[in-house]
């Protein structure tokens, strides 16, 4: 981001820059060449919606900008410029903006060019105050190797049951849930869909609408699960209890096994898949219990490690235990795994904003019942999800 703002030389005061600089680029130009303001400056800032992200890519020659403008004092005008290198554009139109507008929706289609697309947002208040950030679009129908998809979208269907028909209601699930997926949502602009104490039959038909969503390649969902789980020695199986499952039910026709999960999620056509159970033998559902052993990227800028990340077929699981009984913690609390990954997600990845599954886990140690990772169905090597901080 660059900031461009015309101030005093003798006072430069630590709210000038109120632009808070939280992409990859952290330029500040000082234009000294206008007429001097007097006393602190804070500057309008710029909240982008659409793209989030500061390098993305596109196969359409034209996209959708969306940015929140706010401005202590009133707007003067919005300046949007497009070329191929920043400050160098081919083309400029201003935004027309109400007289003593404090706070602005920008919403516009720009037409892009093929290549490289640099679209600057260039903010002015009344005073003189002036802020700009840039958005860096690749367009091209091989751009999706080189960059992250403009239209990518991370999805999170989050499921939790505190009542049961026939088994002991719990405490914290239902919670746990909701404060997942508004952390996913609110944090990280996931497309979160909220489940709670659904049948057996409500369980797999939102498994099956899933399955018949139409994904783009980078795109990304994460299935939460918290609430009781069975294991069965003699069949050798794992399995989830919904609302209505039997406690007695010999058969297990009225619970969801883990094989069929396994199945019915390897067969969604999401390329990334995460699944987070906490459930009790919820470790079962991997037949090894195996942990997953994938490389680390060091050395790439933010948009090289999400293409790097987004570019392997997804399969992995993070479970709150192995083959054993997990804590559903104090009622209001969360449950100790739920804690421990909301704890993770609220980090929102510190510096860089991104938080990958490596990068969990070992988090997740740290708890007394030791949490399970692994992969399954058509995994690929060195694999990954990530969590992206708007």
């Amino acid at each position: 981001m660059k900031i461009l703002v015309s101030i005093s030389l003798i006072l430069i005061s630590s709210l000038t820059f109120g632009q808070l600089v939280g992409d990859q680029t952290n330029a500040i130009k000082l234009d000294f060449t206008a007429e001097p303001l007097k006393g602190e400056v804070i500057l309008p800032t710029i909240a982008w919606e659409f793209p989030s992200r500061e390098y993305t890519n596109t196969q359409e020659n034209k996209a959708q900008f969306v940015a929140t403008i706010k401005s202590s004092t009133p707007i003067d005008k919005i300046l949007i410029g497009i070329g191929k290198k920043r400050g160098d554009y081919m083309a400029t139109r201003t935004v027309e903006v109400p007289e003593n507008t404090l706070k602005y929706r920008l919403d516009k289609e720009i037409n892009l060019f093929d290549g490289e697309n640099v679209i600057g947002v260039t903010v002015i208040d009344k005073n003189g105050g002036a802020v700009e950030d840039y958005r860096n679009i690749l367009v091209g129908f091989d751009a999706i190797s080189k960059a992250v998809d403009i239209n990518r979208k991370d999805y999170a269907l989050v499921i939790g049951t505190d009542k049961y028909d026939h088994w002991t209601d719990l405490v914290n699930p239902v919670y746990d849930a909701e404060t997942i997926s508004g952390i996913l949502a609110d944090n990280y602009g996931f497309d979160s869909e909220l489940l709670t104490d659904p049948s057996q039959e409500e369980f797999l038909i939102k498994l099956k609408e899933y399955s018949q969503k139409k994904y783009r390649p980078q795109d990304q969902l994460i299935i939460f699960i918290a609430g009781h789980g069975q294991f069965d020695e003699t069949f050798g199986e794992g399995y989830i209890v919904t609302k209505g499952s039997l406690m007695n039910d010999e058969a297990k026709t009225t619970y969801i096994p883990h094989s069929v999960l396994r199945n019915v999620i390897d067969n969604i056509p999401c390329e990334h898949i995460l699944l987070v159970m906490d459930v009790c033998f919820s470790g079962t559902f991997d037949p090894v219990i195996a942990k997953s052993r994938s490389a680390i990227y060091e050395d790439l800028d933010d948009a090289e490690l999400l293409v790097r990340k987004l570019s392997k077929k997804t399969r992995r699981y993070l479970t709150s235990g192995g083959k054993e009984y997990v804590s559903d913690g104090v009622p209001g609390q969360h449950s100790p795994f739920a804690q421990k990954f909301i704890e993770v997600l609220k980090s929102r990845g510190g510096e860089d904003r991104i938080i990958t599954l490596q990068e969990i886990y070992p988090v997740m140690q740290r708890l007394k019942t030791l949490p399970r990772t692994g992969e399954f169905g058509a995994n690929e090597k060195d694999s990954d999800f990530v969590f992206v901080a708007q």
